[in-house]
């Protein structure tokens, strides 16, 4: 070879060199909860490492504070801001209070969308609600009215006061009693703050509260174990019927042991999966959140987003006793 040729040839090689990318980086998305050590957001994350996994180059931070506060939250947001994450998909402890911070991730270039638990419009791209607000409102009563033929007195025992998908669940409960529901009598509506002890506590007062209480709807995984578990303690299984929402997993002793008959939940390893991939798809520009726009959920389905940039994934599923065996195995 020349050495014409050869310097051809090695020029050739350089100009390959210098075209030739580095390795990308995989795609940061810090997916935030409310609080950790909680069953439903355990396996939240466990979809989330799926759609990780099924995309490929993508990884999943999984995160939250220790408590459910806002407070908690806004110092790990601005630690995922330090860290430069990719996309931050959060469920919401406080609406509002979470935008300040949110909205500074967005504007250093991050992708930031609420799941489960809202954030307002202003603070987030887009939502992703569980399933539709009205639809899990009714679930939740007709849960508790399906066993009581007669009516009678049924108390709510929520997650925080702050909690966005709590308090619109609640909302539209209460709008559905008069109109599908009129036997149904709600007395009280209190807060555990997705906190074993307080719901515990909670549950006990509704209980020397309301002597005549026949149903305690906790629309939150930890609540209904708590209030489940009083029930059970205090031998009033078969006079106070405990539902709402509950990991099968969780949940299936006091199916068998009568202290409820039926609860109801999503998949939360579709959840979590779903999150992700929608985080995935607006951080790398392969969707843009916007009114109307129909958006992939992979293996899960198809999303529309409405004028809030919000959508719903799927219709609640009910377990009781002919079911949760099967289930407790799979969440």
């Amino acid at each position: 070879m020349s050495i014409v040729r050869k310097l051809l040839a090695a020029a050739a090689v350089t100009a390959a060199l210098v075209a030739t990318p580095a390795m990308a980086e995989p795609v940061k998305i810090a997916l935030v909860v409310k609080s950790l050590g909680n069953g439903f957001f355990d396996a939240a994350n466990k979809g989330a490492q799926e759609a990780a996994k099924e995309i490929g180059d993508v990884e999943v931070i999984y995160t939250g504070p220790t408590s459910a506060t806002a407070e908690g939250q806004i110092e790990i947001i601005n630690s995922l801001i330090a860290q430069q994450v990719d996309a931050i998909a959060i469920s919401a402890n406080d609406p509002d209070a979470l935008v300040p911070a949110l909205k500074k991730a967005m504007d250093r270039g991050i992708t930031v969308i609420s799941w489960d638990s809202g954030v307002a419009p202003e603070g987030r791209e887009m939502h992703l609600n569980p399933s539709d607000t009205d639809l899990i409102g009714e679930t939740i009563i007709k849960l508790a009215a399906d066993y009581l033929p007669e009516g009678g007195d049924v108390a709510i025992l929520s997650a925080s006061s702050t909690a966005t998908n709590q308090n619109a669940w609640i909302e539209a409960a209460k709008k559905v009693l008069p109109e599908k529901f009129p036997n149904i009598n709600l007395v009280a509506v209190v807060y555990g703050d997705d906190d074993s002890v307080k719901s515990t506590n909670e549950a006990k007062g509704l209980i020397a509260s309301y002597p005549d209480l026949k149903a305690i709807i906790a629309p939150t995984t930890v609540g209904v174990v708590a209030a489940a578990q009083v029930v059970t303690d205090q031998n009033l299984i078969g006079k106070i019927n405990v539902t709402g929402l509950a990991l099968p997993s969780e949940f299936k002793k006091f199916i068998d042991n009568g202290a409820s008959q039926a609860v109801a939940l999503w998949n939360p390893i579709d959840l979590g999966y779903s999150a992700v991939y929608l985080a995935h798809q607006l951080a790398t520009d392969k969707a843009e959140a916007k009114p109307g726009a129909k958006l992939s959920i992979g293996r899960v389905g198809e999303v529309t987003l409405d004028d809030t940039n919000a959508a719903a994934m799927a219709a609640p599923f009910q377990f009781d006793k002919s079911n949760i065996e099967e289930f407790s195995k799979i969440y």
